[in-house]
Order: structure tokens, then C-alpha cells, then sequence
């Protein structure tokens, strides 16, 4: 045997073979700088985004788009859905030590203002974030996480992040990934500018504005009468050019002087309903197309709704909310793992940051508690607390009952049905007591019921005979006695079974 091979027989060596190592497992075969692709020739890769492109603009054109009152209105609506999500940090996995530390960490950002940067990926594909380092003691943690604006940040053939800084030239300085993460929205190897969701939104917006203007001006135009002059044959230009400054005059100011051989006529824009209902609609469709763009949904402008539709047109849809959600958490996670790997080493399992509506976790989580404590699972007070966000003094924890002797719950128990423990303990008490008193007692406390059954002739004359042994007690007090006889004459039936057992 040697290192090249190994003989099997004496006249016959098989080799071992050779690894190919002109191309590793790690190696990129189908990549831009062996695709026909153009843009693979440039230095940097540019956004991909199809209008961006047929505009020749950057990323810059979709921040206009938010001074548009629907555009502007969604956006903030869409944000506030995210932000009204419960949010927390899990331990998961992770130590304690480690789970305290970034809590304490997390305590001190200001994390409504980071979220709302991070859901600007969702508007614009993808939100740079850079990472404000300082020292804590022994430990080094991001002060602050801020965002930069998209346009200033490009991708390059690898699909490394780039800052254009002034001094790098068109190529772009390359970010450190400590320094920098990113936000991004269905970001793919093609195009790792992420989907913008603004984009969606363009040429509605653009066409909503142009169609207002039409529709402006078309109501200056045939929102109001015309005047009509009219004056003789032979009148002057300087007659005629009177003429007209009083009829705009008599527009303005509802007043005019006119010679009296001159006439004025009053038209109304009649048969232009259908003219102006072409740019309603125009309109409808652009605010339609944009609510759809950033809610998923439509309801507040078709023209069948009604109020409760329209009034949940309103809201933006679960899976919309639930991916911005999942951006935001999946950068803080980043930020989070490369906390730990920087204080703790890259070994230890890092907490993870979650975003999560209340009602439908409080509705699985007790659905689940349920179960497992009918099948004897029995959970701490510290659990109810942590899960429920209960306070001491919100729950007393009962304490566990002692064991019943085989011997008596064998006395007292059905077949196929569990002892009760409470009746266990009543009938306990019972067999502590003297025979004797007990059935002197339920004899004297039964006597008016038995003397109301035996003079009663139906239950309304029963009720009665009942209310005149007891006059001071009002209904209430008076289904309070008879709850008390019933279990009184439950207890006198078992005392005579156990007399007629001992006879």
C-alpha cells in the first residue's frame, strides 16, 4: 500500500483517485462574470427595479411618492400595524447571562424610531442600517441604530454592500458587515435591491395626478355658466373689448355696466355629467390601485361597500403586516447574533426577537395550558405570570390536597367515576360528628318543610306555607334556606343509610 494506491493482488494496483480541485464546492458556477448578462460588465450592479430603469431616476423618485396624501396616508397606517404588534425578547436556546445582557441592551434603544426605519425596506426594497458601536464596561454593544438613506448605498457584482462615498469613485466603498445590515424585501441573488413596494404605486399616482389637474380644470371650465355678450354689427373694437372686461367683471363680482344696445345670455354647461364622471373614475381606479399596493386590500372605494366593509378597508391585511414584521425581526436578530458573537464568541446560542398579535398567542397558549393541565400537568406560578403578563396577587395557586386512603375512597366511590375531593372531605367531616345531635338537628331545621309538603296542595301553596314560616326573609334569603334544607335532607338521607347499615 502507498499513498497513490493500493495493491488488491499481486499484479494488479489500483489507484486511488485524485480530487479535482480546479473548481470547489463553494465556487459560484453560474455567476455574473460568466453570464451574457450586460449588466455583469459594469462595476457595480445597478437596481434592477423596472421603473427606476425606464425612468433613468434612483431610488430618490419613490421618496416624492409620500407627499401624496393616500400614498402618505397607507404608509403611515401600515406602519402603525406593525408597531401595535406585541414585541419581546425570547430566551430560547440562549443563556441566561446572555439573554440579560442584550435585554438590558435592547432597554436603552430607542426601538419605535428603529422599527419604523426598518420598514422603510418594505417601501423601498431594502433600508441600510448602520450599527453606532461603544464600549459598556469589558463588553462592546451598538449605542444607537441608525438608518441611511437607500441612494446612497449600491450593490456590486458580489452582492456586497457599498456606501458611495465621494472619495471610492463609481465602484462605491465596500461597508463592513459589523458596521452595516440590511433590511430587505424578497431579496434574491438577481436582485438584491429587494422589492420595492412603492414601486406598485408610481404611475397610479402619477396618473392621479394628472387626471386631477384634467379634472380641475375641466370644473373651471364647465363648473360654472357662461356669459355670452352680445353687441351690434358695427360696434368698435374698443366697444367690444369694454364688453368684455364687464362680463369678467360680472363673473368676479356679480356686477356689470353694459351700453344698452348690448345684450348678455346665460348658458349652462349642460350634457357634461358623462365628461365628468370619466375622470372620477379615472381617479377611483388610481386610489384603488394604491390601496392594494400598500393595505392588500380595497373595500373604502367600491362602490358596493358598505360601512363595516369599508371601515376594514381600512386596516392592512395579516400576511402584509405579518412580512413587515418579519423584516423588522429578522434585522434585529442580525444585529442581535453578532452582539453575542462579539461579547460571548460565536458558539453561544443568541436570544431571539419576536413580533406577534396578543389575542392569537394568549388563544393558542390557552388552548395548549388547557390540555395539559387536564391531563395532569401542573404549571408555577411563575409560568402564569411570565406567559399571561399576570401581577402578584392576580392568582392564588391552590394547594395540593392530601391523598385519600384506599380504604375510603374505596367506601364511597362509583364505578367509572373519580372521587370528588371536596365531597370526600365534606363526608369526612360528617363522620366526625355524633349521630345523635345530627339527627336532632335535621329533624328540627326539616319540620316546617315536612309540615308545608304534608298541608300543601301544589307547590305555589308549598312556596307560600314556606314564606309564612319565615316572614323576615326576602326571596333571596328565602332560596338561600331552601338551598340549605335540600343539602340538609341530602345529609339526613345519608345518616339514616348508615343508621339502617349499622342495625
Amino acid at each position: 500500500m502507498s499513498n497513490k494506491g493500493v495493491w488488491v493482488s499481486p499484479t494488479e494496483f489500483v489507484t486511488f483517485a485524485e480530487a479535482k480541485r480546479d473548481k470547489s464546492l463553494t465556487d459560484h458556477i453560474a455567476s455574473r462574470g460568466r453570464s451574457f448578462d450586460a449588466q455583469a460588465l459594469g462595476m457595480y450592479l445597478p437596481n434592477p427595479d423596472p421603473i427606476l430603469k425606464a425612468q433613468g431616476k434612483d431610488i430618490k423618485v419613490y421618496r416624492d411618492l409620500r407627499s401624496s396624501a393616500l400614498v402618505g396616508g397607507n404608509i403611515r397606517r401600515r406602519k402603525s400595524a406593525v408597531l401595535a404588534l406585541e414585541r419581546d425578547l425570547k430566551r430560547a436556546q440562549a443563556p441566561v447571562r446572555v439573554e440579560r445582557f442584550i435585554r438590558d441592551w435592547l432597554a436603552d434603544l430607542d426601538l419605535d424610531r428603529i422599527v419604523r426605519e426598518l420598514l422603510d425596506a418594505a417601501l423601498f426594497g431594502y433600508q441600510p442600517v448602520e450599527l453606532m458601536w461603544k464600549p459598556v464596561g469589558l463588553n462592546l454593544v451598538p449605542e444607537d441604530l441608525l438608518g441611511k438613506p437607500a441612494e446612497w448605498f449600491l450593490y456590486d457584482q458580489d452582492n456586497q454592500l457599498r456606501f458611495r462615498a465621494r472619495d471610492a469613485g463609481i465602484q462605491g466603498e465596500l461597508c463592513d458587515p459589523q458596521r452595516f445590515v440590511v433590511a430587505r424585501q424578497d431579496a434574491t441573488y438577481n436582485n438584491p435591491y429587494g422589492f420595492a413596494d412603492l414601486s406598485m404605486c408610481f404611475w397610479p399616482v402619477v396618473f392621479m395626478k394628472g387626471g386631477m389637474k384634467f379634472w380641475v380644470q375641466f370644473t373651471e371650465k364647465y363648473g360654472s355658466p357662461w356669459l355670452i355678450g352680445k353687441h351690434p354689427r358695427g360696434a368698435s373694437t374698443k366697444e367690444t373689448d369694454d364688453l368684455l372686461d364687464s362680463l369678467e367683471g360680472m363673473v368676479q363680482d356679480a356686477v356689470a355696466v353694459i351700453p344698452n344696445d348690448s345684450s348678455v345670455e346665460i348658458k349652462e354647461a349642460a350634457g357634461k355629467t358623462g365628461s365628468a364622471d370619466v375622470y372620477r373614475e379615472l381617479l377611483m381606479y388610481c386610489r384603488s390601485e394604491i390601496n392594494v399596493a400598500l393595505l392588500g386590500q380595497n373595500q373604502t372605494t367600491e362602490a358596493e361597500s358598505n360601512r363595516a366593509s369599508a371601515q376594514a378597508g381600512l386596516d392592512v391585511t395579516e400576511d402584509i403586516r405579518d412580512g413587515d414584521a418579519s423584516i423588522v425581526a429578522a434585522t434585529l436578530n442580525t444585529v442581535i447574533r453578532r452582539v453575542v458573537d462579539l461579547n460571548f464568541g460565536d458558539n453561544i446560542d443568541a436570544p431571539v426577537y419576536e413580533l406577534w398579535e396578543q389575542e392569537q398567542i394568549d388563544k393558542t397558549l390557552a388552548e395548549r395550558d388547557k390540555s395539559l393541565t387536564e391531563s395532569g400537568v401542573r404549571f408555577t406560578k411563575a409560568y402564569w405570570q411570565r406567559t399571561y403578563n399576570l401581577q402578584d396577587g392576580d392568582i392564588e395557586i391552590a394547594p395540593v390536597p392530601a391523598a385519600i386512603p384506599p380504604e375510603a375512597s374505596a367506601e364511597f366511590a362509583e364505578p367509572a367515576i373519580r372521587p370528588v375531593l371536596d365531597q370526600h372531605a365534606l363526608d369526612q367531616a360528617i363522620a366526625g360528628l355524633a349521630p345523635v345531635d345530627l339527627q336532632l338537628q335535621a329533624e328540627q331545621a326539616l319540620l316546617p318543610v315536612i309540615e308545608a309538603l304534608q298541608k300543601g296542595r301544589d307547590e305555589t301553596e308549598v312556596l307560600g306555607l314556606l314564606a309564612e314560616t319565615s316572614p323576615d326573609l326576602d326571596a333571596k334569603a328565602l332560596q338561600e334556606v331552601l338551598a340549605r334544607l335540600i343539602f340538609m335532607a341530602n345529609l339526613w338521607g345519608r345518616l339514616s343509610a348508615a343508621a339502617d347499615l349499622e342495625d
